[in-house]
């Protein structure tokens, strides 16, 4: 505690922590039955896949973190986002200064640095896997610079 606070059990405060404590452990109780669930969901599956092939190996299976959707573009959105911004720039552009483009025309000015990098990733593998039917390289080196298919 900081020195010279006094607890006082009347504290406005102390009702609303009590409410607080409970509906965390709330949360933890529905938690841990999730992952009961999901473990037994597991075993089912490894089940099955061992009808299917009885030397499988499933501790060699890696679990797939999900990684959250990101606030900005829906699924499906982030290339055609990247086509508007191409469409929009002047000169060919690299996939950071496409994905700046691209949060700017939301207007997006304070994109933390970790999502940036993550959009980053998703828009060159877009543009990676439309290469030569809708996008192009243009020159070489690093970092590779895009525009559109004339």
């Amino acid at each position: 505690m900081p020195r010279g606070f006094k607890a006082h059990p009347r504290h406005p405060a102390v009702p609303y922590l009590v409410r607080l404590h409970a509906d965390i452990g709330g949360r933890i109780l529905d938690n841990r039955k999730e992952a009961h669930r999901l473990v037994e969901d597991m075993k089912h599956v490894e089940a099955v896949l061992r009808m299917y092939d009885p030397n499988y190996n499933v501790a060699a299976i890696i679990g797939r973190r999900r990684i959250n959707g990101n606030p900005w573009f829906k699924r499906g959105t982030l290339y055609r986002s990247a086509l508007e911004a191409l469409r929009a720039a002047a000169k060919p552009l690299t996939a950071r200064e496409l994905v700046l483009a691209m949060l700017a025309a939301k207007g997006i000015t304070n994109a933390p640095a970790a999502r940036v990098r993550s959009l980053r990733g998703g828009v060159t593998n877009s543009l990676r896997n439309n290469e030569g039917r809708t996008v192009e390289r243009v020159g070489e080196g690093s970092p590779m610079r895009w525009s559109l298919k004339h």
